[in-house]
């Protein structure tokens, strides 16, 4: 019997989301003048809660404003790097760096799954000792530069759920063999905590708590 852990990152592990930080991150290292473009960043977001445009298609907007439509990833190497070791010194939850140990003491795969782009969670997987990523995807152009275009679906919601499966199915897990756990603070990953064996609900949010209630998911605080 395989056992799997697999967490979410933002604001499960993590204490604040990553995505906009990152963009912000990079733009002042890289572009400071992008910032110009943060009034645009807040209008797309504003386009979100009015339910203009979907939370894929803000990402890329928001990755063309502040990180540019084509990158090399060499470019990019700096940034995330630091970035990640910021991230691993000052935006993790003790009780997650305790329940990573604890997982990866009892034997299990540790995996990340993250709507977060791939770009940059995996390195933070890295650092954190995590075996495996699942992230949204960038399209990579035929000049090897990383587009501001989501390359499939964003990992989010159902979704998640969809890629947890197909990269089970790539590494040639078989459900039926493999004893999951799974850890979020967000309703949206409903569907795959009810497809796991041992679903958690940590530092979670209003809707989720009252799910856990109804569902008898254990709920606890990593922070």
């Amino acid at each position: 019997m395989t056992e799997l852990a697999i967490y979410d990152m933002d604001r499960t592990i993590t204490r604040v989301a990553t995505y906009t930080p990152f963009l912000l991150h990079a733009a002042r290292r890289r572009a400071p003048w992008r910032l110009l473009f943060t009034p645009l960043v807040l209008l797309s977001m504003l386009a979100y809660v009015l339910k203009l445009i979907d939370r894929a298609r803000l990402k890329e907007i928001n990755h063309a404003l502040l990180l540019g439509r084509h990158n090399h990833p060499h470019e990019l190497r700096t940034v995330i790097d630091s970035f990640a070791e910021a991230t691993v010194a000052n935006n993790i939850h003790p009780g997650a760096l305790t329940q990573i140990a604890a997982d990866r003491a009892a034997g299990r795969r540790l995996v990340l799954a993250t709507a977060s782009y791939r770009l940059y969670s995996e390195a933070i997987a890295d650092r954190l000792g995590f075996d495996d990523c699942i992230a949204t995807n960038s399209i990579i152009g035929l000049d090897g530069r990383i587009r501001a275009k989501i390359d499939g679906e964003n990992n989010y919601g159902p979704a998640k759920l969809r890629m947890v499966q197909a990269w089970m199915a790539a590494e040639g897990l078989d459900r039926a063999e493999c004893r999951i756990r799974f850890y979020s603070d967000h309703a949206s990953d409903a569907p795959v905590m009810e497809w796991s064996d041992e679903p958690f609900a940590v530092n979670a949010h209003d809707k989720l708590r009252r799910m856990a209630a109804v569902r008898g998911w254990p709920t606890v605080e990593w922070g």
